[in-house]
């Protein structure tokens, strides 16, 4: 696994060399191909950075032109791209790259400046080494704090979702139930109103007989009301 990871970094910085020199007119399926490449040998985005990082080195670019170092993200980014599809949810594929990107032009300044420090004197050459490998577990450990973050917020999320699902169901039951025992309280009277009425006119009762079936009716949307809630609530 290691020696395959050489031969991509090698690779990867011949690549680059070619698309750095050849200006506007390089295309960038050799990048896409490399990250292809990474994604075949088991290599993660901080990997293919550190790639890029050493390749940059090894280049020596002159002068570190921003136009240059601008092109040289782009040739990352789409180096990266296959390994980001790779990811399961592609909203969290999305923020890593972004992360990366920032991570990458972070770091591609630190080593302008560490190489402006390396002209001043080779003296100096083992500081700036060991403080460079310390900023690099740093971003590791940031990464992991911030997934595990990430993970934890989403499992809130699922909690608190669940336990409002669980309460609009309970207050869709008790609702449900309590129009219904009310509109059938209202039918029940009706119904002795009538029993009572017998020697009263027939208008009398041809109306208690409409209120009663409009109760019987509105007991029915009710329960279909709640049906057609509990259909068409999100999950």
């Amino acid at each position: 696994m290691k020696q395959n990871l050489i031969r991509l970094s090698r690779r990867y910085a011949a690549a680059l060399r070619v698309y750095l020199q050849q200006g506007r007119q390089a295309d960038l399926p050799p990048a896409l191909r490399l990250g292809r490449r990474a994604v075949l040998l088991g290599a993660e985005t901080l990997e293919l950075a550190r790639i890029h990082e050493q390749a940059l080195t090894v280049l020596k670019l002159p002068g570190r032109k921003a136009g240059t170092i601008k092109r040289a993200e782009i040739f990352f980014t789409e180096a990266l791209t296959p390994i980001m599809e790779t990811h399961r949810v592609a909203r969290q594929g999305k923020i890593e790259l972004r992360r990366s990107n920032t991570a990458l032009h972070r770091r591609t300044g630190e080593l302008a400046a560490t190489n402006r420090r390396l002209q001043r004197g080779v003296a100096r050459c083992k500081v700036i080494e060991g403080d460079f490998i310390r900023k690099g577990k740093q971003h590791d450990k940031d990464l992991g704090e911030s997934l595990q973050l990430q993970k934890h917020l989403r499992q809130m999320a699922h909690r608190v979702l669940a336990a409002q699902e669980e309460e609009r169901k309970r207050i869709s039951l008790e609702l449900e139930d309590e129009i219904a025992q009310t509109l059938l309280g209202i039918n029940v009277r009706l119904l002795y109103l009538k029993r009572q009425g017998g020697g009263n006119a027939r208008e009398f009762q041809k109306e208690i007989a409409n209120v009663q079936r409009l109760v019987v009716k509105s007991v029915k949307r009710v329960r279909r009301f709640t049906h057609t809630l509990d259909i068409h609530q999100p999950t």
